[in-house]
């Protein structure tokens, strides 16, 4: 992670007019930092204090050490920075031995207790192995301010996090809610009882939480709930749910939405799924975690994408595809396991394995589908988490799931993800 230490330090609202900071050695983002001070005799504070015998006076030790407390607390996984911070106290300071030019300071920081906005960091400078000061610093992360264009139009009965930033010609509704540090890009619709998680970034004339295209709508208080870290490209648009639906489109954490993706009312979607220019679920459909749904795909009402799929580009499901499989085509194929997105994703070479010979069991046996699901769950050698989802999902499946193998022929379409 880069942290560009200027940018950060100046959310310590009342800065020190130096920065006192010269590198990050380590840094384990929301517990733990390390940093490094080179004291030199050029430093202005040397000039006015023991003429004749210069030392690093303490309270600028504990200016510094409130400077690389700032950097653990602003910088986040990730380039952005969150909040500002006051100095609210110090405690049980002490100072063990002078500091003078030519040392360099190992400044370590880590967040102890929380509570609210207040924040106690344990701190403890070192030159070499010996401590020279330690202290508990008392912290106040305050949230940043909202930015919103003069030419947006925001309901006053609207609820905007810390930090969001609202861009020209906006519209948000009276019942949206709108988390923290998110950006919501020009030209933007956002109505109805929405609610957005923290960090979510929506491009411009992105659509969210209008009415449902379904025409046994009548108006009621239906829901659209969208989790963290989500991002919404260009032209999306996300419906909310229906009464007879179950009321909620919900959507998880750290989903990619390419430029017009549509999610269709009552749809339930997990975490870290990715879809593509132009990719399509119709109404109830249910996403699984990691999924990725390519370019112009159409999905049916109703079906379910497994943990892992991957459907290509231009294909129009109307069953559920497998998980950890590629399915591709018009009235979809499963074209085998999508080992090299497995890999990628970092699963076990033996969990590879494992899934592979389940998928000949499926798809190149002589069995039909009862029977190699009971030969998979008889074989003591497949056993593993996965392989149990698999099953789980084929067995449970109200549609029934895509177990057509594509063709030789055409297969060399079904690239990996």
């Amino acid at each position: 992670m880069s942290i560009t230490i200027p940018e950060a330090l100046d959310r310590l609202c009342y800065r020190y007019p130096a920065f006192l900071v010269d590198a990050v050695a380590e840094h384990e983002p929301g517990r733990r930092l390390v940093a490094v001070k080179n004291v030199t005799v050029t430093e202005e504070f040397f000039q006015g204090h023991f003429p004749g015998t210069p030392l690093m006076p303490g309270v600028l030790m504990i200016e510094t050490l409130a400077q690389v407390a700032t950097l653990l607390l602003v910088q986040r996984e990730g380039a952005q920075l969150i909040g500002r911070t006051f100095l609210r106290g110090v405690d049980r300071a002490k100072f063990r031995r002078q500091v003078v030019p030519g040392d360099q300071l190992r400044l370590e920081v880590v967040l102890g207790r929380r509570r609210a906005a207040l924040v106690r960091v344990q701190c403890v400078a070192r030159v070499g192995d010996q401590i020279v000061a330690e202290m508990d610093l008392l912290m106040v992360v305050a949230g940043d301010r909202v930015s919103i264009d003069p030419t947006a139009r925001v309901h006053p009965g609207a609820e905007i996090g810390d930090g969001a930033v609202i861009g020209p010609h906006v519209v948000i509704g009276e019942h949206v809610k709108i988390g923290q540090r998110c950006s919501i890009g020009a030209s933007s619709v956002i109505d109805g009882w929405t609610e957005i998680g923290n960090e979510c970034e929506v491009y411009p004339f992105g659509s969210l939480g209008l009415i449902p295209q379904d025409l046994k709508f009548k108006g009621e208080e239906t829901r659209l709930v969208v989790g963290r870290g989500n991002v919404f490209r260009e032209f999306v648009t996300i419906h909310r749910g229906t009464r007879g639906g179950g009321g909620i489109t919900r959507i998880g954490d750290r989903n990619f939405f390419m430029a017009y993706s549509h999610v269709a009312h009552d749809c339930t979607i997990g975490n870290e799924t990715i879809f593509a220019n132009g990719a399509t679920l119709a109404g109830h459909v249910f996403v699984d975690d990691f999924a990725t749904i390519g370019a112009f795909s159409g999905v049916h009402q109703f079906c379910r994408v497994g943990r892992h799929a991957f459907i290509g580009g231009y294909s129009v499901i109307t069953k559920d595809p497998l998980p950890f499989g590629k399915t591709v085509g018009n009235r979809g194929r499963t074209f085998g396991l999508n080992t090299i997105g497995l890999v990628r994703r970092g699963f076990p070479a033996d969990v590879v394995k494992k899934l592979r010979k389940a998928y000949r069991y499926l798809l190149q046996s002589k069995l039909n589908a009862s029977r190699a699901l009971d030969t998979i769950e008889q074989d003591v050698s497949l056993r593993c988490a996965e392989v149990d989802y698999l099953v789980r999902f084929i067995r449970s499946s109200k549609r029934g799931v895509i177990l057509r193998r594509g063709a030789r022929a055409t297969e060399e379409v079904a690239t990996d993800d």
